[in-house]
């Protein structure tokens, strides 16, 4: 799990070396200030030496200046480093997300996922920064005052050899008892973040349904749980401080009263007493620091698992060895194929489908809820692999292609159409990012988008607002559909595209399709029939089974179902679309 970690210090590994070797030196400063202390309280206080206090104190002063650097430029390194590790983290968390497919993507939440590239990797950069830094001077501070204790005093220093142990047992404890409050806090905070967004992407559904004291309920509820694993977690994690005081007032209570007597028996100098004070908050000082360190590193840890749980995932969807690099046409074939997100036979939502297409064909898709109309034509661009059987574009076998190789002569119009912030020509140039202004303006034409831009006062600059809030969903819908003709593909899908578009204009959509794109294969998902009647074949899905394959009128003579549909919609009815 570690070695993931370490793979993303890359560039940073010097600044990760240099931070804890000043740590070192920094640490080595601060222990020689009591030694040479006691010197001076020993051999220039007691005989009133002036020239020998003036140069005890010049080598404290440099010791002073010399620690004061070591820890800036330690400082300085550790964040260099711990930023750098986290900027990498979030480019490999990145762009591995990139390469997931659409089974990966399920596997984890959209605010999971955030949650992972945000909070975890802050945790972790800030137990890094601690690692490289304070873990490595905790210890070295205990060994270098331990070394200095013992040089002052051996039997006194004997106390120490007690209380560091017990404290290391007493703080292993905390830390293994709190880390399972950790995970679970994260967990939760997952599911807050879930909350959260979705409340705040369907604010106009929540106020226009008035659920707000619902959503408010919700979100309740986890913070509960939040504060409930948080709090149990921090109950032992607060426990430190006061042991750790604790052990020190003990400490320097037993040397306080032994060294006492032992300078009434001239058997210890006052230099060294004092020095000996000095080492012995700096021993339970650096105990203190560990358990600070260990209190953020059992925090990371649990972020750790959830970064690394992202990197170690693998895509379902790999390029072959030998890639097919051109789709030859918009030619599909679906031969005995059998497809399910889940495994087992029992599992599959579309079976024994068998299917030719000719190449710039229309064809339109129609079916009932749940009868898997979108996963048919998500499984032509390969989002998902099929189970069985196989799905052929251009004759070939889509597993076959290099991935963005079919994909770019696939373009595809979502049923949930998305437009990023920035300017139209922005979002129309997602489909092709050399398209001329030209073939933009072109573009919406046949979407007839060109229309409703040309009334905005900066046209085809009009800026975007994030997710498209500035403009109606039939807007949004053509600007998508323009977009994805800019891809040039060899076959053109709309899921469901112009539901948001009238009649008239989604008509003129199609008309244009035929007149200016007629080699290019077309698959319409609609909710109204008349969107897909004048299609070359329509396909009948039903419970993920197709019932019928032909034109309108051949349905309309020898299938039920679409009959059924046709007739349902001709008098006012609804068909139910996914």
């Amino acid at each position: 799990m570690l070695k993931k970690l370490i793979k993303s210090i890359r560039q940073y590994k010097f600044h990760s070396i240099i931070a804890p070797l000043f740590t070192i030196g920094e640490v080595f400063f601060e222990v020689m200030i009591p030694y040479l202390m006691a010197l001076m309280i020993d051999n220039g206080f007691s005989s009133e030496d002036l020239p020998y206090i003036k140069e005890i104190g010049f080598w404290m002063l440099l010791c002073a200046i010399g620690g004061l650097a070591c820890g800036i430029l330690s400082g300085r390194f550790a964040a260099i480093a711990s930023s750098g590790l986290a900027q990498n983290l979030r480019q490999d968390v990145y762009y591995k997300i990139q390469e997931f497919s659409f089974e990966n993507i399920d596997k984890f939440s959209t605010a999971s996922l955030v949650t992972r590239l945000t909070t975890d990797i802050t945790n972790v950069q800030n137990a890094y920064q601690m690692v490289i830094r304070m873990l490595i001077r905790g210890p070295i501070m205990m060994i270098f005052s331990l070394i200095m204790a013992f040089m002052m005093s051996k039997s006194l220093s004997m106390i120490f050899l007690v209380a560091i142990p017990v404290l290391a047992l007493f703080l292993y404890y905390i830390t293994t008892h709190a880390h399972p409050y950790f995970k679970k806090m994260f967990d939760e905070y997952d599911n807050l973040n879930t909350v959260v967004r979705e409340n705040l992407i369907g604010v106009r559904t929540v106020k226009a349904y008035v659920r707000e004291e619902e959503e408010i309920g919700k979100f309740n509820i986890i913070s509960d749980l939040m504060v409930k694993w948080s709090t149990k977690a921090e109950s032992l994690l607060v426990l430190m401080d006061p042991v750790m005081f604790g052990a020190i007032y003990v400490c320097t209570l037993v040397c306080s009263y032994f060294g006492a007597r032992m300078i009434v028996s001239e058997t210890m100098t006052t230099g060294a007493l004092m020095s000996l004070f000095t080492y012995a908050v700096q021993i339970l000082t650096s105990m203190m620091m560990l358990s600070m360190v260990l209190v953020q590193i059992v925090m990371a840890m649990a972020s750790v698992n959830r970064i690394v749980e992202v990197l170690d995932e693998e895509s379902t969807l790999t390029n072959p060895e030998n890639p097919v690099m051109e789709v030859k046409d918009g030619s599909v074939d679906f031969l005995d194929m059998n497809f399910g997100y889940s495994e087992g036979k029992d599992k599959y939502i579309l079976r024994n489908i068998n299917l030719h297409i000719n190449s710039g064909e229309v064809i339109g898709v129609i079916g009932g809820t749940g009868s898997s109309k979108s996963s048919l034509v998500n499984l032509i661009s390969r989002l998902y692999d099929v189970k069985e059987g196989c799905v052929k574009v251009g004759g070939v076998d889509v597993r076959d292609y290099d991935i963005e190789t079919l994909r770019n002569k696939v373009a595809v119009v979502l049923q949930k159409n998305e437009l990023f912030s920035g300017t139209i020509k922005e979002n129309l140039r997602w489909g092709n990012e050399n398209a001329t202004d030209d073939e933009i303006i072109n573009a919406c034409r046949l979407a007839q988008a060109d229309e409703f831009i040309e009334k905005f006062d900066d046209k085809y600059d009009t800026y975007i607002e994030h997710g498209g809030r500035n403009v109606s969903g039939g807007q949004k819908q053509r600007l998508c559909i323009a977009r994805a003709l800019l891809k040039d593909p060899k076959i053109l899908i709309l899921d469901d595209s112009t539901s948001a578009v009238d009649t008239a204009t989604d008509a003129k959509i199609q008309a244009g399709f035929k007149s200016y794109i007629p080699d290019v294969t077309k698959f319409i998902i609609a909710q109204r029939i008349t969107s897909v009647m004048n299609a070359d074949k329509i396909i009948v899905l039903d419970e993920g089974e197709i019932v019928g394959f032909g034109s309108h009128d051949e349905l309309m003579a020898g299938n039920r179902i679409y009959k059924e549909v046709y007739e349902s919609q001709q008098k006012g009815g609804d068909f139910d679309e996914q």
